[in-house]
């Protein structure tokens, strides 16, 4: 069964997103698991590639533009475009695309603004309605 993953932050900045992400990156990477991560349209993802690279100076969290070379298993896209994987899927573009039911794992990173609270909520109904398992991780109440 495919599922749902739910990070949910405590922070308004798109910045704590990135941060996160880089993180989580490194995680999924650990698991053996290839990543596309979607962004609305390419200024995002060109922004998301040179925070990546800078968002933790201690880690290396090996990533491309899709289709850019050499190959990566973190790959950046946006818009209609999709990797050749169907493993995780990290949605970074607002509403998930119907495209995105189609990989294993799918992954939400919600920082507290109303635009991605509106956004999260209406997608994770439709990961609900497709019989994903859903998981939450609520980390506004960690010390």
């Amino acid at each position: 069964m495919s599922r749902a993953d739910y990070y949910i932050l405590p922070d308004t900045e798109p910045e704590s997103r990135a941060a996160f992400l880089c993180r989580l990156c490194e995680k999924i990477l650990g698991l053996g698991m290839r990543v596309f991560i979607s962004t609305e349209h390419e200024t995002a993802a060109r922004q998301l590639d040179q925070q990546l690279w800078t968002a933790r100076p201690q880690s290396f969290v090996p990533h491309v533009l899709l289709g850019g070379l050499p190959a990566s298993p973190i790959e950046i896209g946006w818009g209609e475009q999709l990797p050749n994987h169907r493993e995780v899927f990290i949605n970074l573009s607002g509403r998930l695309p119907d495209t995105a039911f189609e990989f294993e794992r799918i992954v939400e990173i919600v920082i507290q603004t109303p635009e991605v609270l509106a956004a999260t909520r209406e997608n994770y109904a439709r990961c609900r309605d497709h019989g994903l398992e859903l998981h939450r991780t609520d980390m506004r109440h960690r010390s």
